[in-house]
């Protein structure tokens, strides 16, 4: 469905309260970013941090559709997958804190969150580097026969690594139960896509593969929702893998350290005008799903969970020097 074209007035089929549900996980994530980058202009979050403003609505519209049985492999702009996953926004930015409260103790930070009690493996620092983790773990679950899907997300950036084509390869040649989303914001980096790849139509890259593949509109969540729901089908009905190519836009620089000379502002400002959750919006207000004080609601939810996990990570505790080794071999199957 194209929310652009949609005209005042003219009703849907989607239930309001699934509407409030994906609004409020966009919003969640994009308050929960934004909070981030303050904190780590405080100096509470230090290393290497990348945002996922601007790409929410693939992030909502995907792993809404997924199953707990299913698992999630992603990148390391990763803090809205994992959100949407169900990992708690305290424990999240813990993590980036260096706290032992942490999904990973407090030892990988913002770009290796994990969390086993929700099948989600990563966060992953490797660009493409989940890729053959995914084939592996969608390997496994076929030999065991178990009814879990594998979902992995990456950039169009990996589609430049040799892992990518190699991935491809072997998931269509096993028919493995995988949906890879691709999440193409344009720019790998700071390399637009029409600079680094001879055919910018991600999506028949996977083709070649003989793999199923669709081209979503990533600023729109009913959309990406729709195809995600369509993949997973498929997926789960024993086809084999299946990719989506959702296209997307980040609103933010590329990391927190990237300097953004790469693209105009001016740029950046009309994709904003046409943003997942201005879209969406806009989209429930003209059909009368949505007014103003649903939304002051949400917003003041959201603002109070957020802040609650700020406070969870700043009462944590940095793991005690005498662990430090703990992890780095393994002792017989001791934790």
């Amino acid at each position: 469905m194209n929310m652009e074209s949609t005209k005042k007035g003219e009703r849907t089929d989607i239930e309001r309260g699934h509407a409030f549900h994906l609004l409020y996980e966009m919003l969640r994530i994009r308050r929960f970013e934004e909070r981030c980058a303050e904190l780590y202009s405080a100096s509470k979050i230090r290393g290497f941090m990348h945002l996922y403003v601007g790409e929410e609505a693939v992030a909502v519209g995907v792993i809404d559709a997924l199953k707990p049985e299913d698992s999630v492999v992603a990148t390391y702009r990763e803090h809205g997958h994992a959100l949407i996953r169900g990992i708690p926004a305290g424990a999240i930015m813990a993590e980036m804190f260096g706290k032992v409260e942490g999904c990973s103790r407090g030892r990988g930070g913002s770009m290796h969150l994990f969390d086993d009690k929700t099948h989600f493996y990563g966060g992953n620092a490797i660009v493409g580097g989940g890729l053959p983790v995914a084939v592996g773990m969608a390997l496994a679950s076929k030999m065991k026969k178990e009814k879990g899907v594998t979902c992995c997300f990456f950039g169009e950036g990996a589609v430049a690594e040799g892992e990518f084509h190699e991935s491809m390869n072997l998931a269509a040649l096993w028919k493995l139960p995988v949906i890879f989303v691709c999440e193409n914001n344009l720019y790998a980096m700071g390399t637009a896509l029409t600079l680094s790849e001879s055919v910018t139509d991600i999506s028949k890259k996977a083709e070649s593969y003989n793999i199923i593949s669709d081209p979503v509109d990533g600023m729109d969540v009913l959309a990406v929702e729709k195809a995600a729901q369509k993949a997973l089908t498929a997926v789960r009905a024993g086809n084999g893998p299946y990719f989506l190519e959702c296209r997307t836009y980040r609103f933010r620089a590329h990391s927190m350290f990237d300097p953004e000379l790469y693209r105009k502002k001016t740029e950046v400002e009309e994709w904003k005008k046409h943003g997942p959750i201005v879209r969406f919006t806009r989209y429930l207000k003209e059909n009368d799903l949505l007014n103003d004080k649903d939304l002051d609601d949400i917003e003041q939810k959201i603002a109070s969970e957020i802040e609650e996990a700020v406070a969870f990570a700043d009462a944590g505790r940095p793991e005690p020097v005498e662990d430090l080794t703990r992890f780095v071999y393994s002792e017989g199957g001791k934790s």
